[in-house]
C-alpha cells in the first residue's frame, strides 16, 4: 500500500499520500466532489499564489506574523507562481460553493511546502499551519473573487492578442481582395455590389470594436475585494494591511489592482466576472457571424456561391471522395457558441449572490477561463488555417456580379423607381439580359448600355462615396 501520513482537521483523522503536497481538506474535497475531472485553470492557480505570496509580505511588515514563516511561506507562494506543484491543485472545479475546497488546496500546498524550505516534515501544521499562517488575515471570501478577477486579467490578456492577430489576417486579406467586386447580398439576395476585400476587412473592424470595449472590463475587474476578509470589514487584520496587500498583489501580478471603493460591494458583487463573460459573449457574436459568412460564401463548389475557396485542411467525409468542407470555421462557430453558453452560466452565478457574499463564486471563475482560454488557444489556430490562406474564386464572383439585376439601382434616379423595378422583374420573367432590356426601352445605347455594366463600372460601383 502507499505511505500515508495521518492529518487532522475539525471533523476527525484520515490518512492523506504521504507524497502529496495537499493535506486532509483536500483530500475531503476530493470524496465530495468528484463531479467533472476538470481542475483549475493555470491562472487562477497562479494568481492564488501571487496573492498567498503579498499576505504573507504585509504580514511580516505588520507583525502578524514571524518572518522566519512569513519568508518561506511568500518562497513557496513564488515556486507556486512559476508554476512548480501544477499537478497537487486537484480539487474539481465543481465543488462546494464559495471555492474554500480549492481555497484550502492552496493553503495546504503552500504551508506544506513552505514546512519542506524549513527543513520540515510535510502535515506538521504547528509550524507552519494552512489556516493560521499561510491564510493569515484572509478568508475565502476576499481571495476567491480576488484570484479570480486577477486570473480573467491575465486571460484576457491573452484573448486580447489572439483577437488582434485574427484582426491583422482578416485585415491583410481585405487588402489583398480590395479590387475583387462581386454581387452585394441582403437578405441573402442580391444587391448593390462590394468588393471581397470590404467584407473582409469589415470583419477586422468589427472586432477592433470589440476590442475597444475591453479596456472598461479590465478596469472593473482590477478593483478587488483582497483585505476584505470574511465580510469586507477585514477582520483579524491589523491596520494598513489591505492596502498593502493589494500594493504586493499589483507588483507580483504587473496588474493595476486597487483597492475597492466599497470593501462590502466587493465582497456581495461579482459583477466583474459578470463583465468579462458578457465582453466574451460579445466577441463570440462576431466571430460566429463572421464564421457563418465564411461558410457561405465557400459553400459549393457545384451547388453553392464557391466566391471565396477556404484551405482544404483536411478530408471532409468518411463516404463521399474529395468532399472539403470549411472545418476550420465551423470549429470556430461551435467555440462561439460554447461561449454564449458559458455568459448564460456566469450571469446566473453572478445573480446568485446572497447578502454578504456569492457563493457560486467557482462557477463564474471557470467558465469565464474556460471560455477566455478556447478562444485564445483558437482564434490564432483559425487565422492561420483559415483566414491567411483564402482565395477568391474570380470566375465566380464575376458570374454573380455580371448577372445581377441589383446594379440598376444607379439608374433610378433618372428613370425613376418603378420604372427600374420593370425592368427587373421583365429580366427575371423573360430571361433577357438587362443590356438587352435597356436598349430595346430605350433606355441606353448598346454602347451605353455596354459602359454602364462593364466589369470596371460594376466594379468602380463598389467603391465608397466619399
Amino acid at each position: 500500500m502507499a505511505a500515508t501520513r495521518t492529518e487532522e482537521d475539525s471533523l476527525g483523522r484520515r490518512e492523506v499520500p504521504a507524497q502529496a503536497y495537499y493535506g486532509i481538506q483536500t483530500l475531503r474535497a476530493l470524496e465530495n466532489f468528484p463531479v467533472s475531472g476538470l481542475h483549475a485553470s493555470p491562472h487562477l492557480v497562479r494568481a492564488y499564489a501571487i496573492l498567498k505570496g503579498a499576505a504573507a509580505r504585509a504580514n511580516v511588515e505588520l507583525g502578524s506574523l514571524d518572518a522566519e514563516r512569513g519568508q518561506a511561506i511568500g518562497a513557496a507562494a513564488a515556486e507556486v507562481a512559476a508554476g512548480k506543484l501544477a499537478d497537487q491543485f486537484v480539487v474539481d472545479v465543481f465543488q462546494a460553493g464559495a471555492g474554500t475546497s480549492f481555497h484550502m488546496n492552496v493553503n495546504e500546498v503552500l504551508a506544506n511546502r513552505a514546512l519542506e524550505i524549513l527543513g520540515k516534515p510535510r502535515g506538521d501544521y504547528r509550524s507552519v499551519s494552512p489556516n493560521d499562517h499561510v491564510n493569515c488575515g484572509q478568508s475565502t471570501n476576499d481571495t476567491f473573487p480576488t484570484a479570480a478577477q486577477v486570473a480573467a486579467l491575465f486571460a484576457l490578456r491573452e484573448v486580447r492578442a489572439a483577437v488582434e492577430t485574427l484582426s491583422g489576417s482578416l485585415r491583410r486579406k481585405g487588402e489583398a481582395f480590395r479590387r475583387h467586386a462581386k454581387s452585394g447580398r441582403t437578405h441573402l439576395k442580391d444587391a448593390m455590389p462590394v468588393t471581397l476585400g470590404a467584407e473582409l476587412r469589415a470583419y477586422a473592424t468589427a472586432l477592433d470594436r470589440v476590442l475597444e470595449l475591453l479596456p472598461a472590463v479590465e478596469q472593473s475587474l482590477a478593483e478587488v475585494p483582497l483585505g476584505g476578509n470574511a465580510v469586507g470589514t477585514g477582520v483579524n487584520t491589523r491596520a494598513g494591511f489591505r492596502r498593502r496587500v493589494v500594493q504586493y498583489a499589483a507588483e507580483g501580478t504587473g496588474l493595476p489592482l486597487r483597492v475597492a471603493r466599497d470593501p462590502f460591494e466587493a465582497m456581495q458583487s461579482r459583477a466583474p466576472l459578470g463583465e468579462a463573460a458578457a465582453w466574451m459573449k460579445t466577441l463570440a457574436g462576431e466571430l460566429g457571424r463572421i464564421a457563418n459568412d465564411l461558410r457561405l460564401l465557400s459553400s459549393g463548389p457545384a451547388t453553392g456561391l464557391d466566391e471565396l475557396r477556404v484551405p482544404e485542411i483536411q478530408p471532409g467525409s468518411s463516404i463521399m471522395p474529395g468532399k472539403v468542407n470549411p472545418s476550420a470555421a465551423e470549429c470556430l462557430n461551435q467555440i462561439a457558441f460554447r461561449v454564449v453558453g458559458s455568459e448564460l452560466s456566469t450571469s446566473l452565478a453572478v445573480q446568485a449572490g446572497q447578502l454578504e457574499i456569492n457563493v457560486m463564486m467557482p462557477l463564474a471563475a471557470f467558465e469565464v477561463l474556460f471560455s477566455a482560454g478556447i478562444l485564445a488557444q483558437y482564434l490564432p489556430v483559425f487565422a492561420r488555417s483559415c483566414v491567411d490562406g483564402l482565395e477568391p474564386n474570380e470566375a465566380a464572383l464575376a458570374r454573380y456580379l455580371g448577372s445581377s439585376t441589383a446594379v440598376l439601382t444607379v439608374l433610378t434616379p433618372k428613370f425613376g423607381y418603378l420604372r427600374i423595378a420593370e425592368l427587373v422583374h421583365e429580366s427575371a420573367r423573360t430571361g433577357r439580359s438587362m443590356k438587352e432590356l435597356l436598349v430595346a426601352h430605350g433606355l441606353a445605347t448598346a454602347a451605353e448600355a455596354d459602359a454602364l455594366l462593364s466589369p470596371a463600372a460594376l466594379a468602380k460601383l463598389a467603391e465608397p462615396v466619399e
